[in-house]
């Protein structure tokens, strides 16, 4: 049996995203889909502020959330208002509050992405540059996911319907340089928190990618 005092940030913020993630997934299976797909931004904010919750007290922790933020949310910003860097877009209404016409769970998750891969990147190898590529890599791979079904939910909209491949170089192009701070800023992460919300990102968007073709409505 469990016991209580034996109940750590570390291992209820596992629990929770899991919690999260599985029953959003068991919903969009079985149950009310439309309810559980419009609730995947409050899905994203609770994986928000649990990895907050996994590192503050870390050196260099916040800063680099920051920065990590401040960065999205500005090539975001180019992209909205000047067709820059990603290519031409607006986001919807189901992302919630905006700035600038960019919602800020957006910029909150450039830095779950960012620190997920992140640390996936530091179990596969111990040169920081490859850890880098590797983590822009895995970046990519998740936006590819995700692109297909961005518009369905609006979550946001390319002019011309479908992302271009400059999305995906965009992408890459400011990846890339979190992940070197990422990697270089000799920030003590540890525990598997960010392995499992990547692994459970993943899954989420690769069955809603599934899901939404027979969604009526959508």
């Amino acid at each position: 049996m469990l016991k209580v005092n034996s109940i750590t940030p570390y291992t209820l913020s596992i629990g929770l995203i899991w919690l999260f993630h599985i029953s959003g997934i068991l919903g969009i299976i079985y149950g009310d889909s439309r309810w559980f797909v419009e609730a995947t931004p409050l899905n994203l904010a609770v994986s928000f502020v649990l990895l907050l919750w996994q590192g503050y007290q870390k050196k260099n922790f916040l800063w680099i959330c920051f920065l990590c933020f401040f960065v999205g949310m500005s090539t975001e910003w180019l992209g909205v208002q000047y067709g820059l860097i990603f290519g031409n877009y607006q986001y919807g209404q189901m992302l919630g509050p905006k700035i600038k016409g960019v919602p800020w769970l957006i910029g909150a998750n450039w830095v779950i992405v960012v620190f997920c891969t992140g640390m996936v990147a530091r179990e596969l190898t111990e040169n920081r540059w490859l850890r880098a590529l590797l983590g822009t890599a895995m970046m990519v791979f998740l936006d590819v996911l995700i692109e297909p079904i961005a518009p369905i939910l609006d979550f946001w909209t390319f002019a011309g319907g479908e992302a271009p491949y400059q999305n995906y170089l965009g992408w890459a192009l400011v990846g890339f340089p979190l992940q070197m701070v990422f990697h270089f800023s000799k920030l003590e992460l540890k525990g598997w928190f960010y392995h499992n919300l990547y692994l459970l990102q993943l899954l989420f968007f690769m069955i809603l990618l599934l899901r939404l073709n027979s969604l009526p409505d959508f």
